[in-house]
């Protein structure tokens, strides 16, 4: 069994707190990589473990290839969590991070265990698909999407080189997400919280809300002001939602 003190290449903690009661998990959106979450361990340290998800092909791991789809990935992740779960979990997706938190989170219940709560950010319930195909277009094609929607680091989109460097990664996790189909009738045991953006092209709010449809234990929609990437915008709206699950969770503990 992995060690849940140890990171390994698939968990990445920025700011660890082995003393802290409860564990957050952070799945990042396409073209995203842990260091992400790295504003969120810092807020939430020493009193939540912030452990952050590192997908194949970025960074450290760039010249491994890209996620081959969202099932296979949540595979992977799954595995790499066992023994990770010595102190209670919740999950936090982003976009493409929040179907494979989802996917996740039920590996993890089928094998007895699972997170206490998802927090599905800035995507459709996995039950509502559209017709994307961001993943065949050209080159120019996906770099003009990952200006439209804000998410991509400022600095990555400046440097030519390092953004051509990325696209296959970026391009496999857009192809992982956009041919994504979840299973009928898939749940997940833990309540959901959704956070969306009341200007989010990829969400409406319709489609936020039938993540109800994929819980046994309920769901509640959040709203913020802002697109896609509302997060990013409203880092301390998002906090203080987070916050106010783990202080709801100490007073049950």
């Amino acid at each position: 069994m992995r060690s849940p003190t140890a990171d390994n290449l698939w968990i990445r903690r920025f700011r660890p707190s082995p003393d802290a009661a409860e564990r957050l998990v952070c799945f990042p959106h396409a073209g995203g990589s842990a260091s992400f979450y790295v504003p969120v361990a810092g807020a939430l340290s020493p009193g939540v473990d912030v452990a952050a998800i590192q997908y194949p092909g970025r960074q450290d791991r760039r010249h491994e290839p890209g996620p081959a789809s969202v099932a296979e990935l949540a595979d992977q992740v799954a595995e790499a969590l066992t023994g990770w779960d010595d102190r209670p979990l919740t999950f936090f997706g982003h976009s493409m991070g929040s179907l494979v938190a989802f996917e996740v989170a039920r590996r993890m219940e089928r094998a007895g265990s699972g997170p206490v709560r998802l927090f599905a950010s800035g995507r459709r319930a996995p039950s509502r698909t559209r017709d994307e195909r961001v993943h065949t277009l050209d080159d120019d094609g996906v770099i003009a999407e990952l200006r439209a929607l804000a998410g991509t680091d400022a600095q990555v989109l400046q440097d030519e080189e390092l953004l051509r460097m990325v696209l296959p990664a970026i391009r496999s996790d857009y192809r992982a997400v956009e041919t994504y189909r979840c299973e009928p009738g898939a749940v997940v045991r833990c309540p959901v919280t959704v956070l969306t953006g009341d200007a989010d092209p990829r969400t409406s709010l319709d489609e936020a809300r039938a993540w109800s449809e994929h819980t046994l234990s309920g769901s509640e929609v959040r709203v913020f002001s802002g697109g896609h990437f509302f997060l990013s915008e409203r880092p301390a709206e998002v906090l203080a939602v987070l916050n106010e699950h783990f202080a709801a969770s100490a007073r049950q503990g």
